[in-house]
């Protein structure tokens, strides 16, 4: 079921995710069922009315199938639940239908990351970086990499991981003082205790924090991690050290969370990109809606700016990852 492309008035069976979902009292003094309704393509307001105690109520986060007929309401489209009830396994749902997903498959990410420290001539690196995945890289394929923000999507940590990474390579192969494969690592394990930092869903993307993501933070957790996993592969502190430090700096200033700001060129160089690959999927999706000559709403993560579609666009590609 794609949600932006349902009939007026059509009858609409399929299933969804649910991001909203209250208990109201309509004008006659029945109870119902209020909604956000969503798919990868988009979302709608739904009404189950005539609601009763004990029957079927829907979880937040969760994936439903509904039966039901569209309608316009002031303007805007309403779908209108007749049925609704829960996933069964012989259902076979792909989520990747309904819940927005990376471009690509979460282990298949993975495998690419892989490949690239696999290829690292520096031992210690190599050796490092594999061993934290080996801890946490069943966790990072199909996590998200923020609540609401950038990147907010099922494989959306290793998809911003990856992006990174490219950039990386990019840079390094301009400016032959920059460290590749140290940046490199970084690029790779930035990002790596957002797996347990947020709690994810059973739909896949994050609903909230953990303790220790309220507390303590995916920063500095990613450094503890690195330093543990580090003693216990006898790898050099020297090596641990510039890596933890390009952690616990990545978000540039302690306004926005890091623990101190970069103090070398591989890791001034991994905040900027980590920056630029958040702001340029906050423009891209802010914009995926707004027709050419047009300006967006407010972006209030950018500064409160509206951007602006110049409508020169060239035709979607996917990106080599390799």
């Amino acid at each position: 079921m794609n949600l932006k492309e349902l009939d007026n008035n059509g009858t609409v069976e399929g299933f969804v995710l649910v991001k909203s979902c209250d208990k109201k009292s309509a004008k006659n003094g029945s109870t119902y069922i209020d909604m956000t309704l969503a798919d990868k393509a988009g979302e709608i307001n739904a009404k189950m009315w005539d609601w009763r105690e004990g029957a079927f109520l829907p979880e937040v986060n969760s994936i439903i199938k509904i039966r039901g007929v569209m309608s316009v309401y002031n303007g805007t489209p309403q779908l209108r639940v007749d049925r609704a009830r829960v996933v069964w396994d012989n259902d076979n749902v792909n989520m990747a239908d309904i819940i927005p997903s990376a471009d690509y498959e979460g282990k298949y990410m993975m495998q690419t990351v892989r490949n690239k420290v696999n290829a690292f001539e520096n031992a210690e690196l190599k050796k490092l970086v594999n061993a934290v995945l080996d801890e946490y890289g069943d966790k990072m394929t199909d996590c998200p990499a923020a609540f609401r923000l950038h990147h907010a999507i099922r494989g959306g940590l290793l998809m911003h991981t990856l992006s990174i990474v490219k950039m990386c390579e990019c840079v390094a192969s301009i400016y032959p003082t920059v460290d590749r494969e140290l940046l490199i690592s970084g690029a790779i394990l930035h990002d790596v205790c957002k797996t347990d930092e947020f709690i994810i869903s059973s739909s896949g993307l994050v609903e909230g924090y953990t303790p220790e993501g309220h507390l303590v933070g995916h920063l500095v957790m990613g450094a503890i991690a690195v330093d543990r996993i580090a003693r216990e592969n006898n790898i050099s502190k020297d090596t641990s050290m510039l890596l933890e430090h390009m952690l616990i700096s990545h978000h540039g200033e302690p306004e926005f969370g890091a623990a101190t700001r970069p103090l070398f060129l591989e890791a001034e160089i991994l905040s900027e990109l980590d920056s630029l690959d958040a702001n340029i999927y906050e423009i891209e999706s802010c914009l995926a809606d707004v027709a050419p000559k047009e300006f967006s709403n407010r972006q209030w993560a950018l500064h409160d700016r509206k951007f602006y579609n110049h409508g020169r666009k060239v035709p979607e590609t996917k990106v080599n990852l390799d």
